[in-house]
């Protein structure tokens, strides 16, 4: 895994500085239904993983939230910072180049909320995406809510490709950790029940579940 890890960074990192920008500028939908969930609950700040060039950190800082952007490529935070700037949102945007698989560089119960689209259906196994939501808890405050979206196994991609066991399929270059409802499941020990929410995205299209669920009170 460490090597498909390394792998994946690379191609990341190929991707946004051949493409800036490749997701455009308008939010993706589980950020807009995220947003909603985060001011309804008073959130004030989010936790968001994954943020790549920063679609969706920019709308919630346009909805008046700070956001923590983490991702593990330089060239897309990059990219956000110049476009946070642009839209004159820098002071609500703070980012960090980090690795998922690491302990999060926040302070306990320091976070209102947190965000993830797609980054914990990368090529993570089964073990480090339970280390990264334990760590999300950890960092979340009592009563915060977690929105994430993971590709799930009805989706077409599920099973082609390069097979590299634990459910991780890699397809044109991207590796993919497909969730079943047992580890969606598993996921969500110690927290409230989650909200499973199914939604396609993109051309394929991609087969998608938006999860929302809290940290108790």
């Amino acid at each position: 895994m460490a090597e498909v890890a390394r792998e994946q960074r690379d191609h990341w990192e190929r991707t946004y500085a051949d493409h800036p920008g490749m997701y455009g500028t308008q939010p993706s939908e589980p950020a807009v239904h995220a947003a909603e969930v985060f001011l309804s609950h008073g959130a004030k700040m989010v936790l968001e993983l994954g943020a790549g060039h920063g679609r969706d950190t920019l709308y919630f800082a346009r909805r008046g939230l700070a956001v923590h952007a983490l991702d593990f490529s330089p060239v897309g935070l990059d990219q956000l910072r110049e476009a946070a700037a642009g839209a004159g949102l820098a002071d609500l945007v703070t980012t960090t180049t980090h690795d998922v698989c690491r302990p999060l560089p926040l302070e306990s119960e320091s976070a209102d909320a947190a965000y993830a689209h797609m980054l914990l259906c990368m090529a993570l196994s089964t073990e480090q995406i339970h280390a990264a939501v334990a760590e999300v808890r950890r960092v979340l405050r009592p009563g915060g809510t977690f929105v994430y979206t993971v590709r799930h196994t009805g989706d077409a991609h599920y099973g082609a490709g390069i097979d590299h066991g634990d459910d991780i399929y890699e397809h044109a270059g991207s590796a993919v950790h497909f969730f079943d409802r047992a580890l969606v499941e598993s996921l969500a020990e110690g927290w409230t029940t989650p909200e499973i929410h199914p939604f396609t995205e993109g051309d394929l299209p991609r087969r998608l579940w938006r999860l929302t669920q809290r940290r108790p009170g």
